[in-house]
């Protein structure tokens, strides 16, 4: 059987799922937070395993247009829920609602839920409430100018949880954002590598995971392992199939540093949870005291923002101390994620590109400077 399925994701790396998916061999259509393709229980499983910037992997259940709860609930009816929906599931129904007639999103939501309950009842001849003692099979109704989605969700909590983080400091960043970062420059797994910034370790870990093509969903399960009509069979052939991909003997030269030794620490507990405290050089180390004699190397930083006012003085001067420490080093290409849209006036250099990125709800740069490759 195959299904309209969906991999969402932030806002601004669209383009980024959209390209990991067409790796994959799928024909795909990007949107505004997600990527469209289609594809079998195995396809969902794979994407679950193989997608390090999306956040979840979706099943669409249905879409319409409504105007009103009437059609709503007619048109819910309608879906072939007993195709996904065992007469046992416990299915909550979450919901948004935006430009749209039906704006009130508790109503959608008691509506959507009666109405699969009725059709649920029907198919399995119960006169009595459904028991909703079994798996959990999340779903969402999303209304936008009148235009229905429902969908199930197949990840459960979002791909960006690897299973790995088992401690972090103060303001981490996501893991799938952390992917994002890599992916978008022009590293490549036998050029040097540095994170200035490391604190929990996460951009550094996840450089390491491309570097060896390990499938960032590998440590992890998803919700749709516990529905009885997923084979364990067929999910225990992907993962072995995904991890007959991962490259284990290529070296890697990655550097993370920071200058709080406690969060050296958690890095380095981070790192090894996954499996890749080899593949990563943890130290110590002020970006001041930075010093390499490498070439043709990348930067990746997620410097403090100093979103507080207290705070700017502090981070203004870091930056100024990041591009004497940085510009000199014409052969690396150097990337930093901020918010501080003067970044570029204390660092010094007017950055090669830009590209806008969200940080969770924060609004965030990522300047963007390309190195000359010395042959």
């Amino acid at each position: 059987m195959k299904f309209n399925l969906i991999a969402t994701c932030a806002a601004g790396i669209e383009s980024l799922v959209g390209k990991e998916l067409r790796k994959l061999d799928y024909d795909v259509s990007v949107e505004n937070g997600r990527a469209r393709f289609s594809g079998t229980v195995n396809d969902i499983i794979r994407t679950n395993l193989w997608l390090r910037t999306a956040d979840r992997i979706k099943i669409v259940v249905g879409e319409f247009d409504a105007i009103t709860f009437d059609e709503l609930f007619e048109k819910t009816k309608a879906l072939d829920w007993d195709k996904l929906l065992p007469m046992d599931a416990n299915f909550p129904v979450e919901g948004k609602s935006h430009n749209s007639k039906l704006h009130s999103v508790p109503d959608a939501q008691a509506i959507v839920k009666k109405a699969i309950v009725n059709k649920l009842s029907d198919t399995y001849h119960r006169h009595t409430r459904l028991p909703e003692t079994g798996a959990k099979f999340p779903l969402e109704v999303a209304i936008n100018k009148d235009h229905v989605m429902i969908t199930l969700d197949t990840s459960g909590s979002s791909l960006f949880k690897r299973g790995y983080r088992v401690a972090k400091g103060p303001a981490p960043l996501k893991e799938n954002l952390a992917a994002a970062l890599v992916m978008l420059t022009n590293w490549y797994p036998d050029m040097p590598l540095l994170d200035p910034f490391t604190g929990s370790g996460t951009i550094a870990i996840e450089a390491a995971m491309i570097g060896r093509n390990i499938a960032p969903g590998f440590n992890r399960e998803f919700i749709c392992e516990q529905w009885p009509w997923i084979d364990n069979d067929m999910v225990q052939s992907e993962r072995d199939a995904a991890d007959s991909l991962a490259d284990y003997d290529i070296e890697l030269d990655i550097l993370a540093t920071d200058i709080d030794g406690s969060m050296i620490d958690i890095a380095k507990q981070n790192a090894q949870e996954i499996g890749l405290s080899e593949d990563i050089k943890f130290k110590q180390l002020a970006v001041a005291d930075f010093k390499t004699d490498k070439i043709n190397g990348v930067v990746i930083g997620n410097p403090p923002y100093g979103q507080r006012l207290s705070d700017q003085v502090k981070v203004q001067k870091l930056y100024k101390e990041m591009g004497k420490v940085f510009n000199p080093l014409t052969s690396w290409s150097k990337y930093f994620l901020t918010s501080d849209l003067e970044f570029e006036k204390f660092y010094g250099d007017k950055a090669t590109k830009k590209r806008k990125l969200y940080n969770g709800a924060i609004r965030t740069d990522y300047f963007q400077y390309w190195g000359k490759k010395i042959r």
